[in-house]
């Protein structure tokens, strides 16, 4: 059964971190792209940060550049999303993404170009 399961997700203050996992299970990560995208309330769904499947074109949200890192650990097929000097604004459920045919920047930051989602995960930026 093919699943992505990703933890990590809580409340936080601002200024603090969060590392968001994404586990990958029934196919493996390493040919596919990755992308994490958020959805906050009253927002389409929106890429944070994104890995091409082949190619190592990459695309990270202005609004995250320098904050948030994305990597993976092919070993553990697993995805990962530091987040660090988190805002109020960063509040929403975060999901990951594999794509087998994540090659264009288009590619990247289409929802509808992924085949397998996550559940997702509620990250809460708040005093």
């Amino acid at each position: 059964q093919v699943q992505l399961v990703e933890s990590g997700g809580g409340l936080v203050q601002p200024g603090g971190s969060l590392r968001l996992s994404c586990a990958a299970s029934g196919f493996t990560l390493d040919y596919h792209g990755i992308g994490w995208f958020r959805q906050a309330p009253g927002k389409e769904r929106e890429g944070v940060s994104c890995v091409s499947s082949n190619n190592g074109r990459t695309y990270i949200s202005d609004s995250v550049k320098g904050r948030f890192t994305i990597s993976r650990d092919n070993a553990k097929n697993t995805v990962y999303l530091q987040m660090n000097s988190l805002k109020p604004e960063d509040t929403a459920v975060y999901y990951c993404a594999a794509g087998l045919h994540i090659y264009s920047d288009y590619d990247l930051i289409t929802p509808d170009e992924y085949d397998y989602w996550g559940q997702g995960t509620q990250v809460t930026v708040s005093s």
